[in-house]
């Protein structure tokens, strides 16, 4: 009866061990399960993303295919991008706009400008020289939480760790573009401040020395006409070289699409 009685106890004993073993097998075969359903959901994600993005070809098509599909996940990491390049775009667009004067919204005439107008719009360039110089670190730091802002709700979403990861990678690589376009625009800005400032500099030291005939200006010296057009030349490169990162930041945001039909096609 004794040795019964012990079995009994052995096989009570080991019971609760047995029925853990089994509940930690069950755990693993729903989590394999879940993981698998999980990567067949987003497989089947994906391929609805790319056949809704196979035949969008501007930022308008791009948002009505977005919006066809509500609940694809992949669409919705796209939205996001989408979204934050808009707002890194519109947010550097005003950092230079703040970074000069309302004065200088429009060129001045400098021919018929006094000398007080003359120093006083020098004042101006030399401040809005000065806060484009200084733009970089604020353009950075925007950047840089925008990326930490879409990498938070990308992760929200719950697509997998190597679509995230993808998803992040082109993040950067678009950044980097939008920082370094950013830099030359800013640059341009820059240059033509300074050339704006030389004009107007000349113009004080040669008050009284120059006349204005049919609204065009008359030096004494050869060499300071020069100087002049040197520094208009410079006013107008800088123009043109703004003029045209205008039109590379339009190619920039064209691009994009062929960036996240790439990233949507794997």
């Amino acid at each position: 009866m004794a040795a019964s009685s012990d079995r009994r106890k052995s096989i009570g004993g080991r019971l609760p061990l047995i029925l853990l073993g089994v509940f930690a097998a069950a755990c693993l075969v729903a989590l394999v399960f879940l993981g698998d359903l999980a990567r067949y959901q987003e497989s089947a994600m994906i391929a609805e993303s790319q056949a809704a993005l196979r035949d969008v070809s501007d930022s308008a098509e791009l948002d009505r295919a977005i919006r066809r599909h509500p609940a694809n996940r992949i669409l919705k990491l796209v939205a996001l991008a989408e979204a934050k390049s808009a707002e890194i775009d519109a947010a550097v667009r005003r950092m230079l706009d703040d970074a000069g004067p309302a004065t200088l919204a429009k060129p001045v005439n400098l021919a018929a400008s006094s000398r007080a107008d003359l120093e006083a719009l020098r004042g101006d360039l030399m401040t809005a020289e000065r806060n484009v110089a200084a733009l970089a670190p604020g353009i950075n730091d925007l950047v840089k939480t925008s990326r930490a802002e879409l990498q938070t709700a990308a992760r929200a979403l719950r697509v997998e760790n190597s679509t995230i990861a993808r998803f992040m990678a082109a993040i950067d690589e678009l950044n980097a573009e939008w920082t370094a376009l950013a830099g030359k625009i800013a640059a341009a800005r820059g240059a033509y401040y300074s050339a704006y400032d030389k004009c107007a500099a000349l113009l004080i030291r040669e008050s009284g020395s120059y006349k204005v005939t049919d609204g065009q200006l008359i030096f004494r010296l050869q060499p300071t006409a020069d100087s002049y057009n040197a520094a208009s030349a410079a006013m107008a490169a800088a123009v043109k070289s703004t003029a045209e990162l205008e039109a590379e930041t339009n190619a920039l945001r064209r691009s994009q699409l062929e960036r996240w039909k790439k990233f949507v096609g794997g």
